[in-house]
């Protein structure tokens, strides 16, 4: 059957139009990078700080997206994978993000115990894996890992920073000279917890601090007043604690059931930085807590910052509050949002300008140009940490006379154990940021 005029000009309109609609499905690609984002969404290590990492990467992602995308031209389309504080489904959920998803970067992951096994398989694959907020050296260290970056802090950074806080305020702040202050590590036992201890350890050592117990035990642990028995009969004057969350909640509740006292306590971010949550728990009890975790962009002076990174640094708090509820803003959040926002905004568009392409081998390539290892360039701590070394802040600074007069026995208990200690030791909040790449 011929056919007529009418039925060519109709069906060559038709194939226009799927051509048409083709070439935009096409752009709307062109124009779209999907990146897996894998965080604990549900298990203990959610309220432990990787829901408040993976708002702030969240927010980051917004950001960057209302002003265009990448360059002003890519939109972000996230792809959520929540780990569920398990090690097995972290691993699973980055292979379904790989293999099943099509992703070739993937941003979070809170755990060490799940950044260490993550790192080897997303290696394997040659594909993209930039950690926001798991710390230990671990993840780096003796393994030579081409696609996996971290512009973050690592475990080390974290017993410089107790040792060398404790070396130079035991005189001022407990009366006593550093060599005299006896210190217990404790810490769970996966390679977070282990790290921190062992750099405690030889820092400590290298500032002539006593370390009288070391003592590792599992997250998991349903019990751990053993564990706060020792400690009663070591007599210790600090402690510094690498715990999770739940396991954080217990050493501290058995603690004070048992009449634990000690000077100081130094926790290693985690739930150690919640302190909202421990307020609400502990209450006074924190008082005498320090803190050790990157330092947060929020606890910065914005008029030391570099111009516009105050305004950043505002619409992240504003939008976590308005996000979550919270009146406070954990270091998590910064966290996940500040190197979320240097991969969007310092990375991936010298992976498309310099090397054409968002494929994990230019991302590779941006990445080692953009921040070579074994130093940082400039852009790093200009965009969005401070310009010079980070603060020791304090959250709230014990009165030694006011606890006396309280008479309350408190877990830190510096005013009845040592009436004559002065005021106090400051919470640590910030940690000192000269060693950025691994």
């Amino acid at each position: 059957m011929p056919t007529s005029r009418r039925q060519l000009l109709k069906g060559s309109a038709a194939a226009a139009a799927a051509l048409s609609l083709d070439w935009t499905r096409a752009q709307a690609q062109a124009e779209s990078l999907r990146v897996g984002l894998i965080y604990d969404l549900t298990g203990p290590f959610a309220a432990g700080g990787s829901v408040a990492s993976s708002v702030g990467a969240q927010i980051a992602i917004d950001l960057v997206n209302e002003k265009g995308g990448i360059g002003g031209k890519t939109k972000i389309v996230p792809v959520a994978a929540d780990s569920q504080s398990k090690a097995d489904v972290a691993i699973n959920e980055a292979e379904r993000l790989i293999n099943q998803e099509k992703i070739d970067i993937i941003n979070g992951v809170y755990s060490s115990a799940h950044a260490v096994p993550m790192a080897a398989k997303v290696e394997q694959q040659k594909k993209i894996l930039w950690i926001t907020t798991a710390v230990s050296t671990a993840v780096f260290k003796d393994k030579n890992l081409q696609y996996v970056f971290r512009a973050q802090i690592h475990s080390d950074q974290y017993g410089q920073a107790f040792a060398g806080f404790l070396a130079e305020h035991a005189k001022g702040k407990l009366g006593m000279e550093p060599k005299e202050v006896k210190v217990a590590l404790i810490h769970e036992d996966g390679p977070y917890g282990v790290g921190v201890a062992a750099a405690d350890e030889a820092y400590a050592k290298e500032a002539g601090i006593q370390v009288v117990m070391r003592e590792g035990y599992s997250a998991s642990a349903p019990d751990l007043s053993v564990l706060v028995t020792k400690l009663k009969r070591a007599k210790v004057d600090v402690i510094s604690h690498a715990g999770y969350n739940p396991d954080i909640t217990l050493f501290l509740r058995q603690a004070r059931e048992s009449g634990l006292r000690f000077k100081m306590l130094f926790g290693a971010g985690a739930g150690y930085s919640q302190l909202d949550k421990l307020r609400a728990t502990f209450g006074a009890d924190i008082d005498n807590f320090c803190n050790i975790d990157p330092v947060p962009a929020q606890l910065l002076d914005p008029a030391k910052l570099a111009p516009g990174i105050g305004d950043l640094t505002k619409a992240m708090v504003t939008r976590y509050k308005a996000a979550t509820g919270a009146t406070e803003v954990p270091p998590h959040c910064s966290m996940g949002f500040n190197q979320t926002w240097l991969l969007l905004n310092n990375v991936l568009p010298v992976a498309k300008e310099k090397y054409g392409s968002f494929e994990p081998e230019a991302v590779r390539k941006a990445a080692l140009r953009r921040y070579s290892r074994g130093r940082h360039r400039s852009g790093l701590r200009r965009q969005i940490l401070s310009a010079g070394h980070a603060d020791v802040r304090a959250e709230r600074t014990l009165d030694s006379g006011r606890d006396a007069k309280r008479r309350r026995t408190h877990l830190g208990g510096v005013a009845d154990q040592h009436p004559h200690a002065g005021p106090g030791v400051s919470a640590a909040e910030g940690l000192d940021l000269r060693c950025i790449a691994q």
